[in-house]
């Protein structure tokens, strides 16, 4: 069996399903870190967190749109395109879920922002507890599919 070198930055980047791998960390990251931001925010009464978590939220909304782009590409060179079904046909499902609930977040919350006075209302902050959640999920479902979840 031939060893890779993992410092060949062309076998890395140019991996079937690596990008996916890699990529879908950034929007989970920024969006519980807005959702943090955003209870800190009330907290503390502090309007800079609160345009922290709107850039945060931002930023989780655009790229969920290439990290999903990935999975489904994933998906068709790996796979090469064969029906989905049980494990791997939920993440599709949640991974999609998710990316809507991320962008319908940043929408209510700029929203919200064009005439805002003072902290956030409690149902905002209970979505976005919610989508955090349907992000856990597919990231755990996801963890399954990638082998980083199963036992020793």
């Amino acid at each position: 069996m031939q060893m890779l070198n993992p410092l060949d930055l062309k076998s890395a980047l140019l991996a079937k399903h690596a990008q996916h791998v890699v990529l879908v960390h950034f929007p989970i990251a920024l969006y519980l870190a807005g959702t943090a931001a955003d209870f800190c925010a009330r907290i503390f009464r502090k309007a800079g967190l609160l345009e922290v978590a709107r850039w945060n939220f931002l930023g989780a909304a655009v790229l969920s749109i290439p990290t999903a782009a990935s999975g489904v590409l994933a998906w068709q060179w790996v796979l090469e395109g064969q029906t989905l079904k049980g494990i791997l046909r939920l993440h599709l499902l949640l991974a999609c879920a998710t990316v809507l609930a991320i962008w319908t977040t940043h929408w209510l919350r700029s929203r919200r922002n064009q005439g805002f006075k003072g902290t956030c209302p409690g149902w905002l902050l209970l979505a976005e507890g919610v989508v955090c959640a349907l992000i856990a999920m597919t990231a755990h479902i996801g963890g399954f599919l990638s082998g980083v979840n199963v036992g020793q």
